[in-house]
């Protein structure tokens, strides 16, 4: 048996908002194929990560510019269209994170995002200030699923990592965190998470 939950900790992006960077670029690349291709071979994942890690967005357009340069309005588009990426959030998510925070749970926040768009976030999204604190990423210079994020994250809010509940909605970073002794579950919707939720022993 798992031991007692004391601790909850919180992905951000599409656990608790809404995160699709085609949003972004409906009217700057209409054509669905050529959007499909923009971000397949530019605007990567792995390009955006890197700015999760704390690499500076005019960094990482000029990395690009320099290989694409007849595309350079398109890659600056990437962080001026950002807030079109994250429309909303999951009222359903954000109702279970605050009746944890309402029945005493600790609960904490831990996230690959990049610093200014985690501020940014934040002031749309004031329920990313209620819990008790947020490790970000592109702030430490750590990625999830690396272990040291996780390491990290526990040391700064001093949590204990086998009884630590994180929840995520990729599998690796979810495999992340029980390699370094953390309970967790992959996050597919609220209704499953309530299940997990009471699974582990938390009722809400």
């Amino acid at each position: 048996m798992s031991q007692p939950v004391k601790h909850i900790v919180f992905d951000i992006g599409k656990v608790l908002i809404h995160y699709d960077p085609h949003l972004g670029y409906h009217d700057i690349i209409p054509d669905e194929n050529e959007r499909r291709w923009f971000f397949e071979n530019i605007c990567t994942h792995d390009w955006n990560v890197e700015q999760d890690r704390g690499r500076t967005w005019p960094e990482a357009e000029a990395v690009l510019i320099e290989v694409f340069p007849d595309r350079a309005d398109h890659i600056r588009a990437f962080r001026k269209s950002w807030h079109k990426m994250v429309p909303h959030a999951y009222d359903d998510s954000v109702t279970i994170l605050r009746r944890l925070i309402a029945g005493g749970h600790d609960v904490t926040m831990l996230t690959n995002f990049a610093s200014d768009t985690l501020r940014e976030a934040q002031a749309r999204y004031p329920f990313l200030r209620e819990s008790r604190g947020v490790t970000v990423s592109g702030d430490i210079g750590l990625l999830k699923p690396d272990k040291a994020i996780y390491d990290h994250h526990a040391k700064a809010f001093d949590l204990e990592p086998s009884a630590t509940l994180f929840i995520d909605d990729t599998a690796a970073n979810v495999e992340g965190a029980v390699a370094a002794g953390w309970q967790a579950v992959q996050f597919t919707g609220p209704e499953t998470l309530k299940a997990d939720l009471r699974q582990a022993g938390i009722e809400i």
